[in-house]
């Protein structure tokens, strides 16, 4: 576990990393990274994740209770520690407003049809939670059925929230957020998707041991027409049923299925 020093920096420079690359604007967006079972070091409320220094950043307990710091903690600090107490792997959690991510969050639509093999291995989908008022119990409430099952989730009219082992996975999972919501949008534009097919999703499901970005202690679910599942398990024909299900990773590897609504 990093100590608070390097914290400090860390979450700086991918503050840095968040407005510079137009995640957030103004005062938007927050970060935080756990320091031990007692202590979370998070962004300051009212401040530019762009031109934030170490000192800025404020020490909180796990009920939210300053530490240290001279500045008072972001108003979202109860979604940070929902995910800290729910997901005990997780230790950095990163909340931003990515323009095209956010987009689809404010159209009411998820990011779960497994169009990019990358995407399906590292997050298998991207949720969307129902609107809560940011900063309040509401928001909270709306994100946890996700949080054990996700390791980054839509925030409807909101934004995104994704989180990881240490602050830089978390901020990548926030950047592929964003990238597979813009190749997203250009399968709208063009009007067609072709999504991977049972099979495909499979081998990739066993696939994600080999990769280190992609270790988490949540089942990151992959959505799939029920027809494909079927298929891929040559039980017999294609079914006409369009529904979908979830496809998931058993701990030894071995691909398990539910039927999502």
């Amino acid at each position: 576990m990093s100590g608070e020093r390097p914290s400090r920096r860390e979450i700086v420079f991918f503050g840095r990393m968040l407005h510079g690359r137009g995640y957030v604007a103004a005062m938007d967006g927050n970060l935080s990274v756990r320091l031990d079972e007692e202590r979370i070091l998070a962004t300051p409320t009212a401040m530019c994740k762009g031109m934030m220094r170490p000192s800025d950043l404020v020490v909180v307990d796990m009920e939210g209770r300053c530490i240290s710091g001279r500045r008072c903690v972001s108003s979202e600090i109860g979604m940070h520690l929902l995910i800290y107490r729910m997901r005990p792997d997780i230790r950095a959690v990163v909340h931003a407003h990515p323009p095209t991510a956010t987009g689809f969050a404010a159209a009411g639509m998820a990011l779960t049809q497994p169009l990019v093999s990358e995407v399906v291995v590292g997050l298998g989908s991207i949720p969307l939670a129902r609107y809560g008022t940011p900063g309040t119990p509401e928001l909270w409430e709306a994100l946890e059925p996700f949080v054990p099952e996700y390791d980054a989730i839509l925030m409807s009219n909101h934004g995104v929230v994704a989180y990881g082992g240490d602050i830089h996975q978390a901020y990548m999972k926030m950047e592929t957020v964003e990238h597979f919501a813009q190749i997203a949008l250009v399968t709208h534009i063009l009007g067609r998707q072709e999504p991977l097919g049972g099979q495909e999703l499979e081998k990739l499901i066993l696939a994600r041991s080999k990769y280190q970005g992609s270790r988490s202690a949540a089942r990151m679910p992959v959505a799939m027409r029920c027809s494909d599942l079927e298929d891929s398990r040559e039980v017999g024909p294609k079914s006409a049923d369009s529904s979908l299900s979830e496809v998931v990773s058993k701990p030894h590897g071995l691909g398990q299925s539910r039927k999502i609504r």
